[in-house]
């Protein structure tokens, strides 16, 4: 996640002048933020990351920051508490040796997993890794913060950037993203994708029409005020038939504007 660690989190900071209102301004948090004073205040709803930066890790202060999120003050369309997740395709082509807890088996819209870094076990290998982020993470979190632990009760972005573990085979990247997005759906969860236009294309390539990935709500970074973030809502968006919803800006942390309030 573009976000910036320090040992102090202020409040987001709001912009003086229209266009853009109070209500639609959230912030998203993470690790970097960990022992932080204070997390973000005044702000409409919360964006929270499960992971610890590595896709099969735990953020260290996920529950706490769950309970931050749930205490936003809702002035907004957006939902309250949301998550995003790292993702990442971590399995080079032969002679490379499999990463540990590479699926072996399973049957998949490409086929059946065999063990093989391609497509069917990139798949796989997205759906049970969303499986233990709602499992591992999400729930015990969720608990120890009295909210809710199921999956469903949430919006999901999928955290796509180039800092993580990708392969040159952008068809194998985008099965990962297909698998995490599929388990996810399965449980009853809205789904997200966040990344930015040269990243995407970088690691996923183009999108079919036809891919569970096209026609997802986004939400796109890369400005530094929350002006600058309101005419990223007009950008054209990742996939086919994708709906920009939420953008990001830099700021002492991370702010997030609405697009759709």
């Amino acid at each position: 996640m573009l976000a910036l660690g320090g040992a102090a989190v202020p409040s987001v900071p709001l912009p003086p002048t229209r266009p853009t209102a109070p209500a639609v301004l959230g912030a998203d948090v993470s690790y970097p933020q960990c022992g932080a004073p204070s997390p973000p205040a005044g702000v409409a709803f919360g964006v929270v990351g499960l992971n610890h930066g590595i896709s099969t890790t735990t953020n260290p202060c996920l529950g706490a920051e769950l309970a931050w999120a749930a205490g936003t003050t809702g002035e907004t369309a957006q939902p309250k508490v949301q998550l995003y997740v790292n993702t990442a395709d971590p399995a080079a082509p032969a002679p490379a040796k499999l990463p540990a807890g590479w699926p072996t088996s399973g049957t998949t819209p490409y086929g059946a997993c065999a063990g093989q870094a391609n497509p069917a076990c990139a798949w796989q290998f997205g759906w049970v890794l969303t499986d233990e982020d709602v499992a591992q993470r999400l729930a015990p979190a969720a608990q120890a913060a009295g909210l809710p632990a199921a999956a469903s009760d949430y919006v999901w972005w999928l955290d796509v950037e180039a800092a993580n573990t990708w392969q040159a085979d952008t068809t194998q990247n985008r099965a990962v993203l297909e698998g995490m997005a599929a388990s996810l759906a399965a449980h009853g969860a809205r789904v997200g994708i966040y990344s930015t236009a040269k990243q995407w294309g970088r690691i996923v390539g183009g999108t079919p029409s036809t891919s569970p990935l096209a026609a997802l709500p986004e939400w796109l970074p890369g400005a530094t005020t929350a002006i600058g973030a309101e005419s990223l809502c007009a950008r054209p968006p990742l996939t086919p038939r994708g709906r920009i919803v939420l953008t990001q800006y830099l700021s002492a942390v991370d702010g997030d504007y609405s697009c759709r309030d």
